[in-house]
């Protein structure tokens, strides 16, 4: 097919890190921005004139709000132009591909899903690239393709092991730029989903906070100084091996008492279908617990502490100043948040400060955003782990 490639005026390491500032913090005045970057205001006239001419950002019109109130003459504030530039998103579950289409502020604007009948690496590409011909009918200025999954990624590109779809050392992102013509970038869907709380998220502006989700698994991710920690564990899983009551539920992989065995949908629902012989899904279980089926209770209780023990313990290592719990089975709050929060005091001093933890009801075109956002900082803004 024809290769869409980006258009995109480059940017400097000085134009790029204006446009970041203002990303990520905007809409900000000149004196901010100068403040923030150790600016002189000709330099920042210099970097700021071609990024307003190539239409990334914008002036703000007169009254328009700032995050602070300042004396003396007011500045036109500057921002990103969101609409500028589109971006697609795709996360990878065992059996279907949800895809979305960002604009530069990561608001998501299409949503469309496509199931997997193969895990081969060639029909999930195919399943990405007809997913980003829809979309690029649409928007025709689709700047690049972000991509999560669960397992472990290297350089953005390559997926090293994906126990769930079975490879190795798969060049998902070159395998995708040579169906679509356009830029791609692939990394574990958590770190993803980490990114994205922390450009435009319930992270934004705070130099510390942790991102917890729990849903197939569990999965993890701190961010300290602003940046988030990335370590060669990043999509291994942490949740089999973190482990919360050694005395609770096997699994079917007979693991006993970890976060997973206690916390992952699968896990919950293969200890009622064990006790009881019916299935049921996670949202029917969650609403037999909040009637009071003894079975569903117990199970759900035991989930409930589970929970409320790994923030406790999040909250006392690493110190954040907020927690993101996240994921399709944060629907554990609304049931049984009395015994989250019993466990988290249980687990924490009797003098520390009250954890801030924000619950985000999401869905799957969540972390779909996710990859966007690596999109967003990769291949626009070339910010790396920025």
């Amino acid at each position: 097919m024809t290769a869409r490639v980006a258009s995109w005026l480059p940017l400097s390491p000085g134009e790029r890190a204006v446009a970041i500032e203002v990303l990520t913090h905007g809409p900000l005045s000149r004196s901010d921005i100068a403040r923030r970057l150790d600016l002189s205001a000709g330099s920042l006239t210099r970097l700021t004139k071609p990024l307003i001419e190539s239409g990334l950002l914008i002036e703000v019109p007169e009254g328009a709000a700032l995050p602070e109130v300042r004396q003396g003459r007011p500045s036109r504030p500057l921002d990103i132009v969101a609409e500028s530039r589109t971006f697609a998103g795709f996360k990878i579950t065992q059996g279907m591909v949800y895809g979305v289409v960002t604009t530069l502020k990561s608001d998501i604007v299409a949503r469309r899903d496509l199931p997997l009948t193969s895990h081969d690496p060639a029909h999930v590409v195919d399943v990405l690239g007809e997913l980003t011909d829809t979309f690029a009918r649409d928007f025709p200025g689709l700047a690049g393709i972000g991509i999560g999954l669960g397992g472990r990624a290297s350089d953005r590109s390559v997926v090293d092991e994906s126990a769930f779809l079975g490879w190795r050392d798969v060049p998902l992102a070159r395998l995708v730029e040579e169906r679509t013509g356009l830029p791609a970038v692939v990394d574990n869907d958590v770190s993803a989903l980490v990114e994205a709380e922390r450009w435009f998220g319930a992270g934004r502006g705070l130099e510390r906070f942790a991102v917890l989700t729990i849903g197939a698994g569990v999965g993890y991710g701190l961010v300290s100084g602003g940046r988030r920690v990335g370590t060669a564990e990043d999509g291994l899983g942490v949740g089999r091996a973190w482990i919360v009551n050694p005395n609770g539920p096997l699994t079917p992989d007979g693991e006993r008492g970890s976060a997973v065995s206690l916390l992952g949908i699968p896990s919950i629902r293969y200890q009622i279908r064990a006790a009881t012989g019916r299935d049921f899904s996670y949202e029917e279980i969650l609403a037999l617990a909040a009637e009071g089926e003894p079975m569903a209770a117990r199970v759900i209780g035991e989930a409930a502490r589970a929970l409320g023990t790994l923030i406790a313990q999040i909250s006392n290592f690493a110190m954040p100043q907020k927690i993101v719990l996240a994921g399709e089975g944060v629907g554990l709050v609304d049931v049984a948040g009395p015994d989250i929060e019993a466990a988290i005091l249980a687990n924490r001093h009797p003098q520390a400060e009250p954890v801030n933890l924000e619950t985000k009801v999401s869905d799957f075109h969540d972390w779909a955003r996710g990859g966007a956002v690596l999109a967003i900082q990769v291949l626009v803004l070339g910010a790396g782990a920025a």
